[in-house]
């Protein structure tokens, strides 16, 4: 039998000192990635994002038209009514939800939702820093930028890049870039009529065409002002 000198201890095991050291590397690495998000979302809510995930895709996906447009500004150079014709499109429990409309959510998953359970927030967290497709890991990762953003941003900052960043047609991102594509005019002089015909296209913005309107997208532009004007401009004022 081996002698045990005074303050010494069994000699561990050569496996369990490995998997030890592959766990706290694992563990360093994982916490490494969440302060790097963190900080990354977090600096985000002060300075434009230069590009966005989706805009990266596009600039190098083959076939694609070159080059992104994308010209940021701040909100207070949009017209308003594009902010009121986004939230009646896309997401009308904006100001008060927590980053998830729980009840879309539920209607979707048990098939009776026509429209997608997506919030603004959601998409601002894909649009940003996720890629196109459909996967439980996307989905999971979508639900940690929404809980990022929903915690360090504040709501006004998040309509902002929304509107910003929403694709409204192939290579064209953000409000005023698709004003000076279609309209010949910047985002500050949309009038409500084109801000509802922007909203309308995006549900699919590269299918739907904000030049070339069909029957379909001129029915929720007339939808999409019904519920503007219902909501009215002080919705949003407590942002």
């Amino acid at each position: 039998m081996r002698e045990m000198t005074p303050g010494s201890s069994p000699a561990t095991k050569p496996g369990r000192s490995s998997w030890r050291r592959v766990l706290r590397a694992v563990l360093l690495v994982g916490l490494a990635t969440v302060a790097g998000t963190i900080l990354g979302v977090l600096a985000l809510r002060f300075v434009p994002p230069p590009a966005t995930a989706f805009m990266v895709a596009d600039s190098l996906r083959d076939g694609a038209r070159p080059g992104v447009a994308y010209d940021w500004v701040p909100a207070r150079s949009i017209a308003p009514g594009l902010a009121l014709a986004l939230v009646a499109a896309e997401d009308q429990k904006f100001p008060v939800h927590s980053g998830f409309d729980l009840d879309a959510i539920g209607k979707a998953w048990d098939g009776g939702g026509k429209r997608g359970a997506s919030t603004i927030s959601q998409q601002v967290a894909k649009n940003l820093f996720l890629w196109r497709g459909r996967s439980w890991v996307r989905k999971g990762l979508e639900a940690y930028f929404t809980v990022l953003v929903e915690a360090l941003w504040p709501k006004r900052r998040i309509l902002e890049v929304y509107m910003n960043v929403a694709q409204f047609g192939p290579g064209v991102y953000g409000a005023e870039a698709a004003a000076r594509t279609y309209f010949r005019k910047s985002a500050a002089s949309l009038t409500r009529r084109e801000a509802a015909l922007l909203a309308a296209v995006l549900p699919n913005p590269v299918v739907l065409h904000v030049d070339r309107p069909s029957a379909y997208v001129m029915r929720r532009v007339r939808w999409i002002e019904r519920q503007a004007s219902q909501l009215g401009p002080a919705y949003l004022k407590e942002l």
